[in-house]
């Protein structure tokens, strides 16, 4: 069962990034942060373990990461954009955590 939950996690953020590449804009970007959290909700119900929680990223937080569960891709897109990751801590408990990261269309200089 864990890893039809954990198939379905990835095929969901699959699915998701081919979505973003094609169309971008902030509509289809927003309906992958949905499907995201819709995803490990899911996770969460397959493993008995309570939804997490998005803790939005500040400088200096302590993240207790044991085992990564998912990670939103990377954009095809140049500048600051927002990303997510889930993890298990050492109590096993699942976190998420959402920060920014520079998308991966950007010129390299000349």
């Amino acid at each position: 069962m864990k890893v039809l939950s954990a198939g379905i996690a990835i095929a969901i953020a699959v699915a998701s990034f081919a979505v973003r590449a094609e169309g971008g804009g902030d509509r289809v970007y927003n309906r992958t942060m949905q499907e995201n959290q819709h995803a490990m909700e899911q996770y969460a119900i397959n493993n008995g373990k309570d939804a997490p929680e998005i803790v939005h990223y500040k400088y200096g937080l302590d993240l207790d990461v044991v085992k990564m569960v998912n990670r939103t891709p990377a954009t095809n897109y140049c500048g600051l954009v927002r990303s997510r990751m889930t993890y298990e801590d050492s109590n096993g408990k699942l976190n998420t955590i959402e920060y920014q990261v520079l998308g991966s269309n950007c010129p390299h200089g000349s």
